[in-house]
């Protein structure tokens, strides 16, 4: 009796061990966190809107810049699903989930873009070569959406299946804009100087959830246009604001003076869940913090002295995916991991 009482206890400790193996002290909301993707740069992972899917960004395998791939929960049958030609961000399924939304710049050069100029500091490209396309899910039937010769991506669905939201240096300033799912009636929704970006919908479609810059010195304006004049961003200083779906009524929800970026909205349309690099010694340390939609209730949620990015929730708010540098094989790994949220 007591050498099964002891082979129970130790198939407990066992069990609990691998279910924490990836968990950082401090980070009570994710439980049985696992790893999906296990080498090379994996980032922007979104479930399908029917919960059975992961759609992602990666450079992987050789290749020299970011396509798109697509995955079951558990990390199996991964599958590239764009066309392996130019450079990808930012994809996401359709409401039906048989077609698939993301940028690209393939069309224009089969080979990837040059990566930004450093010597400006940490700086994001935001290329004119980028145009937001629809396939078919296994990839097939490409179909291009925009076509304004400056960069269009960043692009989502609000759950509603009635829009796409997504970012644009159009008019000469990065904002975001509103189309339907076949690319018709585009409409710019933000007018503010700063750059406005990586927005999602809410799970009822009434708001959009954003990141943006609000340059307000002379010297901070000086920078930031002679930046975005070379189509190149700072991200340095994000901040997270809220608006109704038509763009009216925007808030500033956070006000960190950090890098926040990558904001979600929870299924209960309540609280958002971002990654920041809010109180890090070093300012490339960035975890999750989730906080309310009035500003109320900021709480860190990971506790990685590396990276933390791309929260999303399953559209049933029972799991969370994230990007991360934690437990890597490789110092420039990121990779794709999923966890139970504990509300």
């Amino acid at each position: 009796m007591k050498k099964l009482i002891i082979l129970v206890i130790i198939s407990f400790i066992s069990l609990t061990v691998a279910q924490e193996k990836y968990k950082f002290d401090g980070e009570k909301r994710l439980k049985n966190i696992q790893m999906l993707t296990d080498e090379g740069e994996n980032a922007e992972a979104y479930f399908s809107f029917d919960g059975s899917k992961i759609i992602y960004q990666a450079t992987v395998e050789g290749l020299k810049c970011d396509q798109i791939f697509t995955m079951n929960l558990d990390g199996t049958e991964k599958k590239m699903v764009s066309t392996g030609k130019g450079r990808t961000t930012c994809a996401y399924f359709y409401p039906d989930n048989k077609k698939i939304l993301y940028a690209s710049t393939h069309h224009f050069n089969e080979e990837c873009p040059p990566p930004p100029d450093r010597s400006r500091g940490y700086v994001w490209k935001l290329y004119d070569e980028f145009d937001i396309f629809m396939a078919d899910s296994d990839g097939s039937n490409v179909v291009q959406l925009t076509n304004s010769n400056k960069y269009d991506a960043e692009a989502t669905i609000s759950p509603k299946g009635d829009k796409i939201v997504f970012t644009s240096l159009r008019d000469g300033d990065p904002e975001l804009y509103v189309m339907n799912l076949d690319g018709t009636d585009q409409k710019r929704l933000t007018f503010e100087k700063g750059y406005d970006g990586g927005a999602f919908f809410s799970y009822d479609g009434s708001k959009i959830v954003f990141r943006a810059s609000r340059p307000k010195t002379e010297k901070e304006l000086e920078d930031y246009n002679e930046l975005v004049n070379e189509g190149l961003v700072r991200p340095t200083n994000l901040e997270i604001f809220v608006m109704d779906s038509d763009g009216s009524n925007i808030k500033q929800v956070t006000n960190l003076n950090a890098a926040s970026f990558a904001p979600f909205f929870h299924p209960d349309g309540k609280r958002i869940i971002f990654s920041s690099n809010y109180g890090s010694k070093d300012r490339r340390d960035f975890n999750l913090f989730i906080i309310n939609i009035d500003g109320t209730g900021l709480e860190q949620i990971t506790f990685n002295p590396t990276f933390d990015g791309f929260p999303m929730f399953s559209p049933d708010g029972k799991y969370l995916i994230f990007g991360s540098n934690r437990f890597n094989k490789n110092p420039n790994d990121t990779n794709i991991f999923i966890a139970e949220w504990i509300d």
